[in-house]
């Protein structure tokens, strides 16, 4: 093989290195959980950092409807069974352009929120704070269970042709790594990344 061509194939391999780690920098991270107790009530608070692909933003701005699907699982050890699962939750939320005000909107659970950049959109839609997931007769007190929590960016939601699109685009598969921590219904339980 002469050297030019060996050239050429590392000059290739280290442009695909480049490229793979520009293509890692978008997802969805978790940065914050807390759970606390409310009176009979465990609320979730949580933040996300999330990144779109220049694809995902462009899609966003002429018109395209994004859906974040969150589920929360809380499941619970038998050594003699399949695991028990006292809580599962998930919830939705929706984030939109309206060109007319040039401005981005989030709804969750009867919330809205208008925001003038993708940034602070993407901030409100990753910040979940007092989101009840656990109903206090649903655990027991004396007992060990384990929390998981992710974010994904839920594709059913998208109109069929962006569906076809996203099928074979991984710049359209967003979303967060199951975060799985201990909880303690008689502890602390916080977790910072």
């Amino acid at each position: 093989m002469s050297q030019s061509i060996k050239r050429l194939i590392f000059c290739c391999l280290l442009a695909l290195s480049f490229l793979s780690l520009a293509a890692g920098a978008e997802g969805i991270k978790i940065t914050s959980v807390e759970l606390e107790r409310a009176d009979n009530d465990w609320l979730l608070n949580t933040s996300f950092k999330i990144e779109l692909s220049p694809g995902l933003e462009d899609a966003v701005q002429k018109g395209v409807v994004l859906y974040f699907q969150t589920e929360f699982d809380l499941t619970r050890s038998r050594w003699y069974w399949f695991d028990e699962k006292p809580a599962a939750v998930q919830r939705q939320t929706r984030l939109s352009y309206q060109p007319l005000t040039q401005q981005y909107r989030i709804a969750s659970e009867g919330f809205t929120f208008s925001a003038k950049t993708i940034s602070e959109a993407l901030q409100a839609v990753g910040t979940i704070g007092g989101w009840k997931v656990i109903d206090n007769n649903q655990i027991d007190p004396t007992k060990s269970y384990t929390a998981a929590l992710r974010i994904t960016l839920d594709l059913s939601k998208l109109p069929k042709p962006f569906q076809v699109n996203a099928l074979n685009n991984r710049d359209w598969n967003v979303s967060s790594d199951w975060l799985r921590f201990p909880f303690a219904p008689n502890g602390p339980n916080l977790i910072k990344r």
